[in-house]
């Protein structure tokens, strides 16, 4: 029997003591604090239920598809359970990598009985992804370094405005978002920006607006990366992802705030390598089971401010852990935060993502 096929009765192994085996489970993520918030909401409170499990977390999310490549062509995949963009998770599912998940049988319905299908709903983009956040890439800027008498930033396009808003820059060392960004602030409508990327004169055109700041620009590759930047005041303006920006700003008190508009909003979760053996398969999903259950959703957004991807968790949604301030105004998804939203088409980045980040690649050392 395909171990996908199995029926899971996590929901009560999770909750017992010592359910699974004594065994290392190496989990991935991206560091920082967000993999603070998955280990306070599920890793913590998941090992005291198995006390025989240790789970040991890696920062490695950001090369995880050419990790995960590299492990497979060896024969040696030794990850678990993968955290993953939406669309890294189709390219995976696509290519073999990752486990197919049958989400009601295999993932926790709702406490009201509402299946994982429809409690996830339209977030289930992949048959290997089991959603876990909605988040955005958006931008921080030092407010002590705004130039007296003029405004704030407010969002995406005042990166590329050199003259009103000098000094340098931050981005992200990969073409997601930036690409998207470049076209809509040269005055590409936003219908119309994947449409344009997908020609050889849109992706000339959002390489010619990026020109303009490349010489004030210094590349991120890991999340920490831009926040830290910014608390050393070595840039004026960075893209990083939301939740990382909210840390700094309430909970370290540095003096940066939040330019929300054009956000890049996104999906991350969790993929389980299919080049395991069934014993892992089945420890990985009774992990999943209940880091993904609706309670457990709920109680990662009182670290850190990224929306839980289960329609049940929202309502549950309530104060930070040690602030206790209300979080749900510094979530992506608020009124106040979404005005202009850039929404990530996934599925476009899964068919386009190798070959344009060969060109991006390439366009940096130039």
């Amino acid at each position: 029997m395909k171990l996908k096929n199995l029926v899971i009765g996590a929901g009560a192994a999770a909750l017992s003591a010592g359910a699974v085996a004594a065994q290392d489970l190496t989990i991935i993520s991206w560091g920082g604090a967000y993999s603070a918030s998955q280990q306070n909401a599920y890793h913590d409170p998941y090992m005291a239920a198995n006390p025989g499990v240790n789970i040991i977390n890696d920062e490695s999310s950001p090369e995880a598809v050419a990790k995960l490549r590299a492990m497979a062509e060896a024969g040696n995949t030794t990850w678990d359970v993968v955290d993953v963009e939406a669309a890294d998770a189709i390219r995976l599912c696509d290519e073999g990598l990752a486990m197919e998940i049958d989400a009601d049988t295999q993932l926790a319905p709702a406490p009201d009985g509402t299946s994982a299908t429809d409690d996830f709903g339209a977030l289930l983009v992949s048959e290997c992804f089991i959603p876990q956040i909605v988040f955005s890439t958006t931008f921080g800027y030092r407010t002590d370094m705004v130039p007296e008498g003029t405004p704030p930033p407010t969002g995406a396009c005042d990166v590329f405005d050199l003259e009103t808003y000098p000094g340098k820059r931050s981005l992200n060392k990969n073409p997601v978002a930036n690409m998207e960004w470049a076209l809509l602030c040269d005055g590409v409508a936003y219908e119309d920006v994947y449409d344009m990327l997908e020609t050889d004169a849109g992706q000339a055109q959002a390489f010619a607006k990026l020109d303009t700041i490349k010489d004030q620009t210094i590349w991120w590759s890991a999340s920490a990366e831009p926040v830290q930047l910014l608390a050393d005041g070595e840039v004026f303006m960075a893209s990083a992802f939301n939740g990382r920006l909210f840390a700094m700003i309430a909970e370290q008190g540095q003096p940066v705030a939040m330019a929300w508009d054009w956000q890049m909003l996104d999906i991350d979760g969790w993929i389980i390598p299919e080049n395991i053996s069934d014993e892992r398969k089945q420890a990985a999903l009774d992990y999943v089971y209940f880091a993904t259950d609706t309670q457990r959703l709920a109680d990662q957004a009182k670290y850190i401010s990224y929306g839980p991807a289960r329609a049940s968790s929202a309502p549950l949604v309530g104060l930070h852990a040690t602030l206790g301030i209300e979080m749900a105004p510094h979530m992506p998804t608020d009124p106040n935060n979404a005005e202009n939203t850039f929404v990530n088409n996934y599925f476009w980045w899964a068919d386009y993502r190798d070959d344009l980040n060969a060109k991006f690649q390439a366009w940096l050392l130039n």
